[in-house]
């Protein structure tokens, strides 16, 4: 079954192109596209969609509060931000918000397809730009000392992930199966306490574990 998929894209042409990208009927079916988000929990509603794809600069309601907004009703929808704007403010505020991504406009259609499938396996995905801001903003903050008992592989995987790497790339690396890699995140991701991948990143960082 496809993954149901909403857009909130405020330029036509774009919210046109990803349409006609990721509604392939097989790994995602898009359900709807809107030019703002201020109606998005009752779109969710009528779609039952699991996944977002959200601009940042629209009107009315900008991305960052149109995550707030959904993860408060429907936590459990993932949510990927997808815009032009890498700077600091809005990177951190997407995922203080609940983002369970960050990517550029400039990042690949395929990659792009790649990413969300990641999102939807449990993933963080960033572009690698938006990863090394994560990576170098956190490693500024009051060090916490706790490897929360991770073993030495753990600690492997977690660090790839930190570096914004996808599954593919972490098992190419550790030579091992892209389900041994989401065996060990889920592992991972119980040890934190943590939901997904972008809360196990900025954990990782803020702890000092990689």
């Amino acid at each position: 079954m496809p993954h149901k998929l909403i857009i909130f894209e405020d330029n036509a042409r774009l919210r046109q192109s990803l349409e006609l990208l990721l509604n392939d009927e097989k790994t995602f079916r898009v359900m709807a596209s809107y030019p703002d988000c201020r109606n998005a929990i009752e779109a969710i509603e009528e779609t039952a969609a699991e996944l977002i794809v959200m601009d940042i600069d629209m009107p009315g309601m900008n991305g960052v509060e149109g995550v707030k907004m959904i993860k408060s009703t429907y936590p459990d929808v993932k949510v990927v931000m997808h815009t032009v704007f890498d700077d600091d403010t809005r990177i951190f505020d997407s995922i203080c918000a609940g983002a369970d991504g960050y990517l550029l406009k400039n990042t690949s259609p395929l990659q792009l397809i790649r990413s969300l499938e990641e999102v939807m396996e449990g993933g963080a995905p960033m572009s690698p730009f938006v990863a090394q801001k994560v990576f170098q903003h956190f490693r500024t903050q009051p060090i916490l000392n706790d490897d929360f008992n991770l073993t030495p592989r753990e600690k492997e995987v977690l660090e790839l992930l930190v570096k914004g790497n996808s599954y593919k790339m972490i098992a190419n690396t550790c030579s091992v199966s892209i389900d041994t890699v989401k065996r060990h995140l889920q592992n991972i991701y119980h040890k934190l306490h943590v939901n997904c991948g972008t809360e196990a990143v900025a954990k990782a960082i803020r702890h000092r574990i990689v």
